[in-house]
């Protein structure tokens, strides 16, 4: 039983050593957790069988040293006439008694300690358990719960019962107060009195809680029921030190605001907030529309926007693989086009994908806006991997479905990006594309066109992409995919696809994707060329659909690649700022234009055409 348990241990220690801190920014890490703590509890079982195996033997001595004990000293000597009593006293206080001392004294628990020991290198740290509790936090915000229904586990689609104690409670007010968020401190707080009236049993005492409650209600401005707070407080302890400090520092400012009053010549009294708080002032100006349409409220899917919007089968562009087997292709808003694709991955390469995946999941970054560099952000919770073709063929036969579907290369995108998300996971309103130069991260320069994003979990609630500038919201499906371009047909990012990851409220959310490349004068990326890119209000056509190229270039383009599925194959290499009338090929394979005196002249430029094949 001990092997087979530390061995156990060792096989999660692998697991869990790869990942260290910040278990709550991915539920699929967290899975690790439960493993691990159902083998901490098979090694302490393992100790309390051992123990009681321990406590048996020396019940057993003690009932017959009980027996034994009480007929002896009933007759001492009348005992000990027997020669064989004599000896067997002898033997029992020499030899029986401290083999018992040895029994009692063994350490059974060094086994379970050692393994426990070892494990807790391993454990959520004081950052975890208050990441945690600052997301459920944030799910109390977005989706507007309040802490009795937390505390109740009264959430949608949840299948197992879970309940916070008064312990619990306790925990998620403190976590807040140490955050200085004493808005969310007040909130749980109160509902710790709420429980420990309601009679529930804790190791936590009203005093503590009115320690925390009193001071962050004055920090939030309520002097009246701070001071009732406090007073409350010492009738509980009279000894508090902090409290009775606190409520002369809270009677003399009271005092002086009374005197304040006065000499403005006013009777008005203080008025109390009533235990009413608003909700801090955010950071993030679309914070309540953001919200809203988390909630799947405040969508603006009118009726005439609806007419728009179809579904149809979608060939690839023409693209041979897909005549046969074409994708259900359904429109989820009209301008910016954005579409959803059925049926991309199935539920096989979806689990490969994550296998092959989650070793590699790290913490998901941002770029600082001020330095460039990568780093951390409360406004991203997830964790990351990229994955490549050399990593595993699902890898590679996703990449090319994604480059069937969309007509757009792959070669200059992104890695395949996998996402999953943890404890209210999310990812706030941001751009796909970037605004400086730097900020691109992709093979070459450019920017980023479009975005194909594979839903690869249903989530039971929560977990929205919203589009805070268009009320749009899409609702992850697995195995489904949405795309949009990023960029506008002049090469600009189209500011109306900021978009955001709602936090996940009960799920577990894996999603991947791509970024295609615009790819500056580098690899093929067919739709950056200019004319390719969409403009406002107008849906991007395929390079084919275009009637005559003068629709697709124009003076003052942007220096770019772009290529063209089959059976229009068709690379043009556009290094001037004027470009030829020529762009149909005909039958050729490949068609390329360059400036052969000056790659940067405005103007009309000499072109040299070369045909292969």
């Amino acid at each position: 039983m001990k092997l087979w348990v530390s061995m156990l241990l060792v096989s999660w220690f692998g697991v869990l050593g790869c990942v260290q801190a910040e278990f709550f920014t991915s539920i699929g890490h967290m899975t690790d957790l439960i493993y691990a703590e159902k083998d901490l509890v098979l090694s302490l079982k393992e100790y309390i069988l051992v123990e009681e195996a321990k406590l048996s033997k020396i019940k057993s001595w003690a009932n017959k040293m009980e027996a034994l004990t009480s007929k002896s000293a009933a007759d001492p000597e009348g005992y000990l006439s027997h020669p064989v009593n004599a000896y067997k006293l002898v033997k029992r206080l020499n030899t029986d008694w401290p083999a018992l001392e040895d029994l009692v004294l063994q350490n059974s628990a060094a086994g379970f300690i050692a393994n426990l020991s070892v494990q807790r290198q391993f454990f959520p740290t004081d950052e975890d358990e208050t990441g945690a509790a600052k997301a459920l936090m944030r799910l109390q915000d977005t989706y507007k719960l309040d802490p009795d229904t937390i505390s109740k586990g009264e959430l949608p689609g949840t299948k197992y019962q879970a309940v916070l104690s008064v312990d619990d409670c306790f925990g998620m007010g403190r976590s807040a107060y140490n955050e200085g968020d004493y808005y969310h401190t007040v909130l749980w707080m109160e509902q710790v009195l709420k429980q420990l009236d309601a009679g529930e049993e804790a190791t936590t005492s009203k005093a503590q809680v009115l320690d925390y409650l009193s001071y962050a209600v004055f920090q939030l401005g309520d002097l009246h029921r701070a001071l009732e707070l406090t007073r409350r407080l010492l009738s509980l302890d009279p000894s508090h030190e902090r409290a009775g400090g606190n409520l002369r520092y809270f009677e003399r400012l009271l005092e002086e605001e009374r005197e304040k009053m006065l000499l403005n010549h006013t009777e008005a009294e203080l008025a109390p907030q009533e235990g009413i708080y608003e909700r801090p002032v955010d950071y993030l100006p679309e914070r309540d529309i953001y919200e809203s349409l988390c909630r799947g409220e405040g969508v603006k899917l009118t009726p005439r926007r609806q007419k728009r919007l179809f579904c149809r089968y979608h060939h690839g562009n023409g693209t041979p693989q897909l005549l046969i087997a074409p994708f259900k292709e359904e429109d989820e808003w009209d301008s910016p086009h954005i579409v959803r694709y059925y049926d991309v991955m199935s539920d096989e390469e979806i689990e490969r994908i994550k296998e092959i995946a989650k070793p590699k999941l790290a913490r998901a970054t941002v770029r600082d806006p001020k330095t460039g560099v990568l780093t951390v952000a409360s406004y991203r919770v997830s964790k990351s991997s990229w994955l490549e073709e050399e990593d595993d063929p699902v890898v590679a036969r996703v990449n090319l479905r994604m480059q069937h579907i969309t007509g757009l290369t792959v070669k200059t995108a992104e890695l395949l990006q996998v996402a999953n998300y943890g404890m209210g996971g999310q990812y706030e309103p941001h751009f796909d594309f970037s605004r400086r130069p730097f900020d691109s991260g992709l093979k070459t320069e450019g920017n980023r066109l479009a975005t194909f994003l594979n839903y690869m979990s249903d989530v039971e609630a929560g977990g929205a992409t919203v589009f805070p500038d268009l009320g749009a919201a899409l609702w992850p499906k697995k195995g489904t995919a949405v795309f949009w371009y990023n960029l506008l047909r002049s090469g600009e990012g189209d500011y109306r696809t900021r978009h955001a990851a709602c936090p996940v409220l009960v799920g577990c959310k894996w999603d991947s994707g791509r970024a295609g490349s615009a790819a500056m004068a580098h690899g093929p990326s067919r739709s950056a060329a200019c004319g390719i890119f969409p403009d406002r209000g107008r849906s991007p056509y395929p390079l084919h659909r275009q009637a005559d190229s003068q629709r697709l270039c124009h003076q003052g383009s942007p220096r770019v690649s772009f290529i063209v599925d089959p059976p229009y194959a068709r690379f043009l290499h556009i290094q001037g700022s004027a470009f030829s009338n020529s762009a149909n090929c005909g039958s050729c394979s490949t068609v390329v234009f360059t400036n052969e005196k000056n790659p940067h002249i405005s103007g009309l430029a000499q072109f040299k055409r070369v045909v292969q094949g």
